[in-house]
C-alpha cells in the first residue's frame, strides 16, 4: 500500500522532537491529543484508514498525516519514516501529556539518549477501579520494566535504530519495542500520561484488563501478533 503523505501548514519550525500518533477514527480524542503537546513537538499523524474525520481534523490542526496500512506497528513505522527529527514521541491518539511533559522531556533529550523515557500512566476517569488501573500499571512498570503505549515513548531515533526500528507488528508493538530495549535502558519521566477510559467504561473495568493481560500472556507464549489481535478486538 503507497503511502500518501499531507504536508502541515505552512509556518512549522524546526524541532528537535516529532510526536508520532498512529490513528485510526479518532476524530473525538485527536484535538486534545494534539493540543496538549503544544508547540514542542512537530506531529505526524499516521492513519491507518479512518472512515470519520480524523485527517481532515488532523491536517487542520498543523499535522502531517500519513497514509499507512491498519495496525499500530505499521503506522508508527510509517510516521517515524515521514519524521526528520532526532527525537521521536511515540503516542497514541487518545493520550493527553499533562502539564509538565515539556520539562521532563527537555531534561531527557538533553542528558540521556541511550535511553527511551515514558510518562506516568493516568486514567481519565473518577471511578475507584481507575486507581487501582493506575496502581497496577506503576507495579508492572517498576517490577516488570513493561511500559505500554498509552504512556508514551520518548526515543532517540539512533537508539531506535540500533534494537531494530519499529516492527510492523498489528498488536503488541510497544511490548516487542521495549523488551528490545531491555530495563537498562527505559527511565521514567516525572510527568503524566492521561488516557481516555472509554474503552475500560464500554468494556468493563475487569474484562478490559483481563483481555489485556491475557493478550499479554500470549505474546509471551509465542503466539503471532495476527493472531492476538483476534482477541484484543
Amino acid at each position: 500500500m503507497k503511502q500518501e503523505v499531507a504536508e502541515p501548514k505552512a509556518g512549522t519550525h524546526n524541532r528537535a522532537l516529532v510526536a508520532i500518533v498512529p490513528t485510526w477514527n479518532a476524530a473525538r480524542t485527536l484535538p486534545a491529543t494534539t493540543a496538549a503537546l503544544g508547540s514542542m513537538a512537530d506531529v505526524v499523524v499516521a492513519d491507518g484508514g479512518s472512515a470519520d474525520d480524523t485527517c481532515a481534523i488532523a491536517a487542520t490542526l498543523g499535522a502531517r498525516v500519513v497514509r499507512a496500512p491498519k495496525g499500530r506497528g505499521s503506522q508508527l513505522a510509517a510516521g517515524i519514516a515521514a519524521g526528520d527529527r532526532p527525537w521521536l514521541l511515540l503516542l497514541h491518539a487518545d493520550t493527553r501529556l499533562q502539564p509538565g511533559w515539556q520539562e521532563a522531556a527537555e531534561r531527557h533529550m538533553a542528558g540521556d539518549p541511550d535511553r527511551a523515557g515514558y510518562f506516568r500512566f493516568a486514567l481519565d476517569s473518577t471511578a475507584l477501579q481507575a486507581r487501582r488501573l493506575e496502581r497496577m500499571v506503576a507495579w508492572r512498570c517498576r517490577v516488570l520494566g513493561l511500559p505500554y503505549g498509552d504512556q508514551g515513548l520518548l526515543i532517540h531515533r539512533d537508539l531506535l535504530d540500533r534494537v531494530g526500528g519499529m516492527r510492523p507488528l498489528p498488536l503488541m508493538e510497544d511490548v516487542d519495542l521495549v523488551r528490545r530495549l531491555g530495563r537498562a535502558r527505559l527511565v521514567p519521566l516525572d510527568a503524566v500520561a492521561l488516557t481516555d477510559a472509554d474503552k475500560w467504561q464500554r468494556d468493563g473495568w475487569f474484562l478490559r484488563s483481563a483481555r489485556n493481560l491475557c493478550c499479554l500472556a500470549l505474546w509471551f507464549a509465542g503466539v503471532p501478533p495476527h493472531w492476538i489481535v483476534r482477541l484484543y478486538k
